[in-house]
C-alpha cells in the first residue's frame, strides 16, 4: 500500500535560545586587550548603546557592556550585522575571554545564530569551531552548556558535515570514563563525532564536568543525523559493540528526564532512520538496539498485555509496574511514532505498490515480522486507546499499525475504545491537521529562551511529515 514516504520532510530540532546562563565561573586566559576594545567599539557603533569607551578594563568595561547587550540579541539582532558583520567577528574573540565575559558573548551568538548570514559566518569558521571544541571538552569549563548549545545551532549549516572526517587529539580524562570504542584510552587521536558522543555519554551522567549537563548535545546529534554519511556512521556497529546510535537510546525515557535530552535522543534516531542510504541493511541490524527505547515511552503504568503478548516484549519492557510513566510531551511522541513509521516504511522501499515483490519486498516483510515479534502491535494498540487529546498522534499510530499488519488489518482495523467501536481509516498522514505547524521543513522544537521566557513562535509547532 502507498506509504506516503516520498512526502516525508526532514525535521530536526530548531535553533535554541537560552536563558540567562548560570553564574558558575572559573578563571581562564583573557583575550588581548585590543580585541576587547575592538568588540566594544564595534558594538557601540552598531547599536549606539555605549557613547564612549574609557581605557580598557578587563572586568570594569567589557563584562557590563557585553551583559547589557544580551537583550538586544533578541529584540534587535540586526545591530550585530553592521559593518560587514564586524560585531560577529569581535564576539568570536570574546568567546575566548574570561568566563563571565565569554558567557554573555556565547548567549548573544546563540540567540542570533538563527540568522542565515550569521550562521554561515559562524559555522564555516574553522578557528571558532576549534575554540568551541577545546573549551567544551575542558572538564573545568563553566560555560560548557552554552558552548554545547552554540555547537548544536551551528549544525543547522550543512558545513558541519565536515565533522565526520575530522580527527582530534584524544582526551585521556574523557577516555578513562567510557568503556565504548567512541573514546579509547589507547588512542592518540579520535573522530570528532565519536569524541562528542563520549563527552555526551559521560557528561549527562555528571561524570565529567560538574558545571554542565551536556543535554543540548542531543540536539546536535539530531541535526548531524540528517546527513546520510553521518547517519551511516551512527548506524554501523563499532567492532563487537553496539552502533553509536545506541548511546542515545537510554535517554528516550522516563519523562522525568530533561526535555532536550528526550527529544534530542528520539529525533536523532528518527532523522538517522530517514537519512540512511541503505535502510535494507542498517535498519534490521539497528532494531534490537533502538526498538525497545522507542516502545518504552509509549507504555503506561500496569499495562494490560496478555501473557502471550508480554512474552513477545523485550525483557526490559516486561512486567512494568505502577511506577512506569508514559511519555506526555506531544513533540516527543510524534518523533517516536514517526521513527516507528520509518522503520516499517523504509525497508519496503523499492518493493512496488503494496510493499511486495523482489528482495526489497522480502526485506520489508522480514522487518515487519521482527517488529511484531518484539511486541510492537500490543504496545501500539494500548497506546492508541490511552491517547485522546492529540488526534495527530492517534492518526500516526493508526498509520503505523496499517504498515505493521500489512494486508491483515490495513483496510479495516477495529479498535474498542470506551465502550464504542471505531473504524480506523487511512487518513491524510502520520500527523493530522491538528498537528500541522508552519509550512515547509525543519523541526520546530525550541529550547529555552533568554531569561527563561517561553517562545510563542510558530516555530514551536510541529510540521506534518506527509
Amino acid at each position: 500500500m502507498p506509504t506516503g514516504l516520498e512526502e516525508v520532510a526532514r525535521r530536526v530540532p530548531p535553533p535554541r535560545k537560552h536563558p540567562n546562563p548560570s553564574n558558575r565561573q572559573v578563571p581562564s586566559a583573557p583575550c588581548p586587550i585590543a580585541g576587547q576594545r575592538l568588540v566594544l567599539r564595534s558594538l557601540a557603533i552598531s547599536q549606539k548603546y555605549i557613547e564612549s569607551l574609557p581605557e580598557p578594563s578587563l572586568t570594569g568595561t567589557s563584562q557590563p557592556a557585553a551583559e547589557n547587550l544580551v537583550p538586544y540579541s533578541k529584540t534587535q539582532p540586526s545591530i550585530f550585522k553592521t559593518a560587514q558583520l564586524t560585531p560577529i567577528k569581535d564576539l568570536k574573540l570574546l568567546v575566548k575571554d574570561y568566563p563571565p565575559i565569554a558567557k554573555h558573548a556565547l548567549t548573544i551568538l546563540i540567540n542570533i545564530s538563527t540568522d542565515p548570514e550569521i550562521l554561515k559566518s559562524l559555522a564555516e569558521d574553522d578557528a571558532l569551531l576549534e575554540s568551541i571544541f577545546v573549551r567544551v571538552t575542558n572538564p573545568k569549563e563553566p560555560n560548557a552548556d552554552l558552548l554545547s548549545m552554540l555547537l548544536s545551532n551551528l549544525a543547522k549549516s550543512d558545513s558541519l558535515s565536515r565533522l565526520l572526517p575530522l580527527t582530534r587529539s584524544a582526551i585521556p580524562s574523557l577516555s578513562s570514563l567510557t568503556t565504548t570504542t567512541t573514546s579509547s584510552p589507547t588512542r592518540k587521536t579520535e573522530n570528532a563525532i565519536n569524541q562528542l558522543l563520549a563527552l555526551f555519554n559521560a557528561g549527562v551522567h555528571g561524570k565529567y564536568n560538574p558545571a554542565a549537563t551536556f543535554e543540548h548535545l542531543a540536539y546536535l546529534f539530531a541535526d548531524l543525523a540528517k546527513f546520510p554519511k553521518i547517519a551511516t556512521h551512527l548506524a554501523q556497529p563499532q567492532g563487537e559493540e553496539a552502533p553509536l546510535l545506541a548511546i542515545l537510546t537510554p535517554h528516550t525515557h522516563p519523562p522525568t528526564l530533561p526535555l532536550p535530552l528526550r527529544l534530542g535522543a528520539v529525533s536523532t534516531i528518527r532523522n538517522a532512520l530517514l537519512a540512511l542510504p541503505d535502510p535494507h541493511t542498517h535498519i534490521p541490524a539497528l532494531l534490537p538496539h533502538i526498538l525497545p527505547s522507542l516502545l518504552l515511552p509509549l507504555i503506561g503504568p500496569d499495562p494490560s498485555f496478555a501473557e502471550q503478548e508480554t512474552d513477545l516484549l523485550p525483557p526490559e519492557l516486561q512486567y512494568l509496574g505502577p511506577e512506569q510513566q508514559r511519555e506526555t510531551d506531544a513533540r516527543v511522541l510524534r518523533e517516536i511514532i514517526e521513527a516507528l513509521f520509518l522503520i516499517l516504511a523504509r525497508c519496503g522501499e523499492g518493493a512496488g505498490e503494496g510493499g511486495e515483490g523482489g528482495e526489497e519486498g522480502a526485506k520489508g516483510a522480514e522487518v515487519r515480522e521482527m517488529v511484531k515479534g518484539m511486541g510492537a502491535y500490543a504496545v501500539l494498540r494500548e497506546f492508541h486507546l490511552a491517547v485522546d487529546e492529540d488526534e495527530g498522534v492517534r492518526a500516526g499510530v493508526e498509520r503505523c499499525v496499517q504498515l505493521l499488519m500489512g494486508g491483515e488489518e490495513a483496510e479495516g482495523m477495529v479498535e474498542r475504545e470506551k465502550g464504542r467501536v471505531t473504524e480506523v481509516v487511512d487518513g491524510e498522514g502520520l500527523v493530522g491537521k491538528e498537528g500541522r505547524g508552519v509550512d515547509g521543513g525543519g523541526t520546530m522544537v525550541r529550547g529555552e529562551m533568554y531569561k527563561g521566557e517561553e517562545s510563542d513562535s510558530e516555530d514551536d509547532k510541529m510540521v506534518e511529515i506527509f
